[in-house]
């Protein structure tokens, strides 16, 4: 610990993503990347943006992006905020909506971003345990707080909270900022945009990483009412009034305005999804009824420390938490066909040993 640290950062403890190794060629199913390419639109805009203007500064407000992104949710462009990767979108909600004096309320297996932020923010919050069958008993959210974030689907649990349980969310919380983390929602949920008119309290932040095919790419946005996203606004250009370089606007715009590839590889990674769940089941596994693009899965007699480092030995990469409750189950990406193929074949041998 450097004598040169903030209390601050020596209070946190930062977030750990999916491992990335170069020692050798592996199966990546623990990042929760899209297998199938972004769209060609898409890198055709990025081929183009790259020349000349690149010497320019970047539209700061993301007029062309935010417009795009309106259209494709049946919302306006005020009602659109874009940053670098939901993640950048998250952080500013926790400054911009959450308060130091007030206690926020996320459940207990959920995204590990969320207490990092709260913890470098410092923001006093609140977790709500989930039922035994994960599923987050949302009638915990309407005791007073200073705000409510969650996944939908959440993470890594891939269970989804129906749009009625969500409605009462935002009925019971008229006075707290309810964020509805939606970086899955594409792969079978349904989203909460519709309520963006009736509740001036709802919050969604979404991604193209995942379900655009561009997680290098950087892009996440919010969708709320004016006043919420002036109230990004108002974080980000107190930080950084260029999110998004030209490049990034200009592969996101293309790739949601080509609806007809999104919906082609969603509908891929849907049917693998299904095809594996259905294959797991077969071989002994318990799997968590999924919403996302990744699955969540135990073995009864196989412990999940043993069958992720089983998998790693044979070049397959998926994701161990080790964290109470959930010290026993894998969460597992849905890649392509032959990925996924590998990687139940793999399973099968190591049930066999």
């Amino acid at each position: 610990m450097s004598k040169y640290w903030s209390e601050t950062v020596k209070r946190i403890e930062p977030y750990v993503p999916g491992e990335q190794p170069r020692d050798r060629k592996y199966i990546k199913l623990n990042t929760n990347e899209n297998p199938y390419p972004p769209s060609p639109n898409a890198i055709e805009a990025i081929k183009r943006s790259a020349d000349e203007t690149l010497r320019l500064y970047p539209d700061p407000e993301c007029d062309d992006l935010r417009e795009a992104i309106a259209c494709d949710n049946g919302l306006r462009k005020e009602q659109v905020f874009v940053g670098n990767g939901s993640d950048e979108v998250l952080a500013f909600a926790f400054i911009a909506f959450f308060d130091r004096g007030r206690e926020i309320v996320f459940p207990d297996i959920t995204y590990t971003f969320y207490p990092v932020y709260a913890k470098l923010f410092n923001i006093k919050y609140r977790l709500l345990p989930l039922d035994p069958e994960f599923n987050i008993p949302y009638e915990g959210f309407f005791r007073e707080n200073g705000g409510v974030i969650f996944p939908n689907p959440n993470a890594p649990t891939s269970k989804v909270l129906p749009l009625a349980a969500i409605e009462k969310v935002l009925q019971n919380n008229p006075d707290s900022v309810v964020i509805i983390d939606e970086a899955y929602i594409d792969f079978g949920g349904e989203t909460s945009t519709g309520f963006i008119g009736r509740y001036p309290n709802l919050l969604i932040i979404r991604t193209l990483s995942k379900s655009h095919s561009l997680a290098g790419l950087r892009v996440g946005f919010a969708l709320g009412n004016e006043e919420l996203i002036e109230g990004l606004n108002r974080v980000k250009n107190s930080i950084n009034s260029y999110t998004l370089d030209r490049i990034a606007l200009a592969g996101a715009a293309a790739a949601i305005t080509d609806r007809d590839y999104f919906l082609e590889t969603r509908a891929k990674v849907i049917r693998t999804r299904e095809y594996v769940v259905e294959k797991l089941n077969r071989m002994g596994f318990s799997v968590l009824d999924s919403k996302a693009n990744f699955v969540f899965i135990t073995h009864p007699g196989i412990p999940a420390e043993l069958l992720f480092k089983k998998l790693r030995e044979r070049g397959i990469l998926v994701r161990y938490f080790a964290k109470p409750r959930i010290d026993n189950y894998l969460r597992v990406s849905i890649g392509s066909d032959e990925d996924m193929n590998c990687f139940l074949d793999a399973l099968g041998e190591i049930i066999k040993t």
